[in-house]
């Protein structure tokens, strides 16, 4: 029986994986000739990029694929590594729309958007038929979690599974861990969190321990901008570092108030599912606002820590 869990549980997050890539792509390709030129043109302060980098982040659900196009414009010096603080610190944000919708809980719709997504992709011509693969990928996500909560229902029956996950709950560090391992290794935060959505709601995980997975996830999909800047100029390095930075000192902060913090969603409303996707919003929201009126110093303190080198 356990085996079977698992089994079904590897296809779900497959299966969201997979419907992520389907619906980033379609997104992508209806734009794929003009990201980079959308994101040169309006990232010229701290406040228009912090809203290009949401935006768009919101439309192609990646973060991490706005990250890496930040660090190719750097590295090709079509863009100054200070200009890119603005979009990564709107990425954070713009990742949270995806979870939001996702956590409204409309599983009913994965087969109507499936055969919408096929009957468009079929029909329309050129470019527009990338609406129909984006409409696909949305109802294949929903398939997956679909198969998620079914994999997850027998597990959370067992006693070992619920004491690992009520031990994980009560040492956050370990929820952190847990979130930044996972994300670093499916390479989508949004994946991570969904997950961290169905535990709770099946009340595998309380708010506590839901959040110090929310706060992992954020430190995990670092990993993907580091990655990409491996053999780039130091200004792309720049970039990835000051990604990681970001993400590391949000969690930080956040880390001792975790009980006020999770009271704070609570107070938002909704079910438990629901409080986990608004830690997600407000974690992203507050740690990306609070840099934002110091991005030209926050550009300095990192070109002081990664410094040219002397010839």
């Amino acid at each position: 029986m356990l085996w079977k869990s698992l089994l079904l549980l590897g296809l779900g997050l497959g299966g969201f994986l997979a419907g992520m890539w389907i619906m980033r792509t379609g997104m992508e390709r209806m734009a794929v000739d003009r990201l980079p030129q959308i994101i040169k043109r309006f990232v010229k302060t701290p406040t228009r990029g912090l809203l290009t980098g949401t935006v768009l982040t919101a439309l192609i659900h990646s973060s991490a694929g706005v990250t890496i196009i930040s660090i190719g414009l750097v590295s090709a010096g079509a863009m100054t590594f200070a200009d890119s603080l603005g979009v990564i610190l709107g990425s954070n944000v713009g990742t949270t729309v995806t979870t939001q919708v996702l956590s409204i809980g409309v599983s009913q719709l994965f087969l109507p958007a499936i055969i919408l997504g096929v009957i468009l992709s079929v029909f329309l011509r050129g470019k527009y038929k990338y609406i129909g693969l984006a409409v696909l990928g949305f109802g294949a996500i929903f398939l997956a979690l679909e198969l998620i909560e079914r994999a997850l229902a027998p597990l959370s029956g067992m006693p070992w599974f619920r004491e690992v996950l009520a031990y994980s709950s009560n040492h956050p560090l370990l929820g952190v861990l847990a979130g930044a391992v996972l994300t670093a290794l499916i390479t989508s935060s949004t994946a991570t969190t969904m997950l961290t959505i169905v535990l709770a709601s099946q009340g595998l995980v309380d708010l506590d321990g839901a959040i110090a997975i929310i706060i992992g996830n954020n430190i995990g999909t670092t990993v993907t901008s580091v990655i990409a800047a491996i053999g780039t100029p130091l200004g792309a390095k720049r970039v990835a570092l000051a990604h990681v930075i970001l993400n590391v000192l949000g969690g930080a902060a956040f880390l001792p108030f975790i009980s006020g913090f999770a009271a704070l969603c609570r107070w938002f409303g909704g079910d438990i599912g629901v409080q986990v996707a608004t830690s997600h919003l407000l974690f992203n929201l507050i740690s990306s606002l609070a840099v934002w009126p110091f991005t030209k110093w926050f550009a300095k303190l990192i070109c002081w820590i990664m410094p040219e080198k002397k010839a």
